[in-house]
């Protein structure tokens, strides 16, 4: 499974600890902006996790000319055109998302809008359309989950359609990513296991799939040692500072790894499910990891097995036969989803969640064999194969 030929690229400017945030308005004067919009949702706002933001802007004399919090959980097109249009009247020169994957996707989004002109977004849509640099672009994650800080990816819905429109660029990335323990430490339990979770089936999938490399594969295990080390930590001391940068930090790390090498069939399903059902992105992840590895098994067992390690510890990967380490690590991950399945009630089968039929399983099937991301799933997967892993994933 090594690659002869490999492509990695991660351009973003990480600055992540204790005082992160204290460095915006440097990072901003650094490339001339003086009059920024910070783009979040309602949640993050009555949170109160926009005033470290603020303060240390005013403090160095920057004034933040507008603030949009009306981002939805899923963010749309006539939102993205609406805080262009905000954007333009304020005449704002660059943009802070503060908020989960949704107010990240929109910030790329909207900087596509005022860096190019026009209110359509669509016509942006698809890979390689962007051709020039965009307006400064600050991300500050409150979730640690998605890596969107370190993608160049963006989704939005088209709710006329009813699609949703992917974007890929380089030009999407952030200037920087902001990592600051304080933006995580009010997240709710289920939201906390579940973003850790999406974070965690990142770097599996990353390490386990096609187009998987060396330098992907650093950040992959660096990142699935901290979420084992820390998440049941953080879960039962929520206000646990560094448990919580650890955490952020994984979904920096899982978000550089799988950018560069890829997901496999658990995203398949999890976009489906996630289009079909509305159930939310991490919660899939974690609910498909062990079906989907299960599925795999034969097809990646080395690198499997070599994911005992960072999940359980030297001893516990010592003291297994190396033939038993692929099944060992998947109990690993089954046993931290029983641990949260305690602590918050994290569903662990489809049947768990409440929210999907068994007739739908069909539909889910169909709708994953069309997602991009199982072209590196490391074995063919038909459409019973995706209905085998529903219907185990079930119940």
């Amino acid at each position: 499974m090594t690659n002869k030929y490999y492509e990695f690229f991660c351009p973003v400017k990480v600055i992540a600890g204790k005082a992160a945030l204290e460095h915006i308005p440097f990072e901003l004067t650094g490339l001339a902006a003086k009059r920024p919009m910070i783009v979040t949702d309602k949640g993050v706002r009555a949170a109160g996790l926009l005033d470290p933001v603020i303060a240390a802007c005013e403090e160095s004399g920057l004034e933040i000319v507008s603030i949009y919090d009306d981002v939805p959980p899923d963010s749309s097109t006539t939102v993205v055109r609406d805080i262009a249009t905000v954007y333009r009247k304020e005449k704002c020169d660059s943009i802070i998302a503060v908020g989960g994957g949704s107010a990240i996707d929109t910030g790329k989004a909207v900087n596509i809008l005022v860096s190019e002109g026009g209110d359509d977004i669509a016509k942006y849509s698809g890979a390689g359309i962007l051709k020039h640099p965009l307006k400064p672009f600050f991300v500050v994650p409150t979730t640690a989950g998605t890596g969107s800080e370190v993608t160049s990816v963006a989704v939005i819905t088209d709710e006329k359609k009813g699609v949703k429109l992917p974007f890929t660029s380089s030009f999407l990335l952030p200037n920087a990513a902001i990592i600051d323990p304080r933006m995580t430490l009010t997240l709710p339990p289920h939201i906390t296991a579940a973003t850790a979770m999406d974070a965690m089936t990142h770097a599996v999938e990353a390490f386990t799939c096609m187009a998987k490399n060396p330098l992907s594969d650093a950040y992959a295990t660096a990142a699935i040692k901290k979420v084992s080390q820390s998440l049941l930590a953080v879960m039962d001391n929520p206000k646990d500072e560094n448990g919580r940068l650890e955490l952020a930090q994984a979904s920096t790390m899982a978000g550089i790894a799988f950018s560069n090498s890829m997901v496999g069939l658990v995203h398949s399903l999890g976009h489906a499910t996630g289009a079909i059902c509305h159930l939310p992105h991490g919660l899939c992840m974690s609910l498909y990891l062990p079906y989907v590895l299960e599925f795999n098994i034969e097809s990646i067992r080395e690198p499997l097995g070599e994911l005992l390690l960072y999940l359980e510890g030297p001893e516990v990967y010592s003291a297994t036969p190396a033939a038993r380490r692929a099944e060992a690590s998947i109990s690993a991950i089954r046993k931290l989803r029983d641990a949260l399945h305690k602590r918050c009630e994290l569903p662990r089968t489809l049947k768990e969640t409440g929210k999907v039929l068994e007739s739908q399983l069909e539909a889910i099937a169909e709708m994953a064999l069309d997602d991009g991301s199982i072209m590196f799933n490391p074995r063919e997967v038909t459409k019973e194969d995706a209905l085998a892993v529903l219907r185990r994933a079930w119940a």
